[in-house]
C-alpha cells in the first residue's frame, strides 16, 4: 500500500511559476513509476505528466510541454512537478498518483495509488 500526499498548489498570476510536491510512504517507491493529473471542475481527469521508476523516461501532456517538469528523488520518496508559464486553463485539482509498475501509463486507470488532491488556482 502506497500513502501520497500532495503540496505546493495555491492562488498565483498568469505567467507565475509553482512547484508541486507529492510525498509517497513505503519502502517501495523506487519500483513505482509516478504521475500528475489534473481535473478541472465538471471536466474529466486528465493526464499532466509521469516518470518512470528510474526517472530515466518522462512523459507530458502537449498541452504542458515546455513550461512543466517532472522529476523525483528516490531518496526522499518524493515526487515533483515544476511548473512555469503559468495559464488559467491551468487551474485545477492537481493529483499525484502511483503506478505498480516500471513503466509510464498516461490513462487515469493505469494508475493504483492517488493522493487527496492539491488546487492551483491561475489568475489572469
Amino acid at each position: 500500500q502506497v500513502q501520497l500526499v500532495e503540496s505546493g498548489g495555491g492562488l498565483v498570476q498568469a505567467g507565475g511559476s509553482l512547484r508541486l510536491s507529492c510525498a509517497a510512504s513505503g519502502r517501495t517507491f523506487s519500483t513505482y513509476a509516478m504521475g500528475w493529473f489534473r481535473q478541472a471542475p465538471g471536466k474529466e481527469r486528465t493526464f499532466v505528466a509521469a516518470i518512470s521508476a528510474t526517472g530515466g523516461i518522462t512523459r507530458y501532456a502537449d498541452s504542458v510541454k515546455g513550461r512543466f517538469t517532472i522529476s523525483r528523488d528516490n531518496a526522499k520518496n518524493t515526487v515533483y512537478l515544476q511548473m512555469n508559464s503559468l495559464k488559467p486553463e491551468d487551474t485545477a485539482l492537481y493529483y499525484c498518483a502511483a503506478r505498480r509498475s516500471t513503466q509510464i501509463g498516461e490513462r487515469a486507470d493505469q494508475w493504483h495509488y492517488w493522493g487527496q488532491g492539491t488546487q492551483v488556482t491561475v489568475s489572469s
